[in-house]
C-alpha cells in the first residue's frame, strides 16, 4: 500500500474485496460498452469513483486473501496496520528507526526508515530474497512429479501428508497394543 493505510484493510477485509470488485466492475462497464451508455453526470461519478478506490486500493487488486506477512517501512506511520496484524497474528517485519517502539514488531530490521537510500538498500535486498525463493519454490515443482515411488522423497507438503496418513494408521495399532497391555496387566493382577 504506497497511500494512507486504509483502517480495517485486514481486520475488515471482506468489505475491502467488495470495494476491489466494485473497482473492477467499473473496469469491465468501460470495455463492454455499458460505460457509453451512461449519461455524461454518470460517467463523471462514476470515474471519479473508480479513480478514488484506485488511489486507495490500487495496489491491492490483485490480493485475493489476506497477506502471509506485512512488511512496514515507517512503524509510526502505519501504526494502524500493526495494530490490525497483531490482531489477526500476521507475521510484522519492519524498518524500526530510533523513535520508534519495536514492541509489536516481529520481526525488526534497525535502520532510518525516512532516508530514501536507506529504504532502497533494504528493499533491493529483501526483493531479491523473494525472488529467490520464487525461483526455488518454481525448481521445486519440477523436480518433483506428484507420483514418486515410496523409496524417493517427497516434497515437503506431500511429506506431511504423507506423516499423517501413517500417524493415522498406526493410531489403531497403538491402540490394540494398549489393549493388549491392559489385558496382560489385568491377568497379572
Amino acid at each position: 500500500v504506497i497511500e494512507r493505510w486504509p483502517g480495517g484493510m485486514l481486520t475488515n477485509f471482506p468489505t475491502i474485496r467488495k470495494a476491489v470488485k466494485k473497482m473492477t466492475t467499473i473496469d469491465k462497464m468501460e470495455k463492454d460498452g455499458t460505460f457509453d451508455n451512461l449519461s455524461k453526470r454518470e460517467k463523471l461519478q462514476i470515474t471519479r469513483q473508480r479513480a478514488k478506490l484506485e488511489k486507495n486500493l490500487g495496489s491491492i487488486a490483485d490480493l485475493g486473501r489476506l497477506p502471509s506477512a506485512l512488511f512496514v517501512v515507517d512503524v509510526m506511520k502505519e501504526h494502524i496496520a500493526v495494530a490490525e496484524a497483531k490482531r489477526l497474528g500476521i507475521p510484522v517485519f519492519a524498518i524500526v528507526d530510533t523513535n520508534s517502539n519495536p514492541e509489536d514488531i516481529d520481526f525488526v530490521i534497525p535502520a532510518n526508515d525516512d532516508a530514501s537510500k536507506s529504504i532502497e538498500v533494504i528493499l533491493d535486498a529483501i526483493c531479491a530474497a523473494m525472488n529467490e525463493g520464487l525461483e526455488e519454490r518454481k525448481i521445486e515443482k519440477i523436480d518433483t512429479p506428484e507420483d514418486k515411488e515410496e523409496g524417493e522423497a517427497a516434497a515437503p507438503g506431500k511429506r506431511r501428508r504423507v506423516r499423517r496418513n501413517e500417524e493415522r494408521a498406526a493410531a489403531p495399532a497403538e491402540a490394540e497394543v494398549k489393549e493388549e497391555v491392559k489385558e496382560e496387566t489385568a491377568e497379572e493382577a
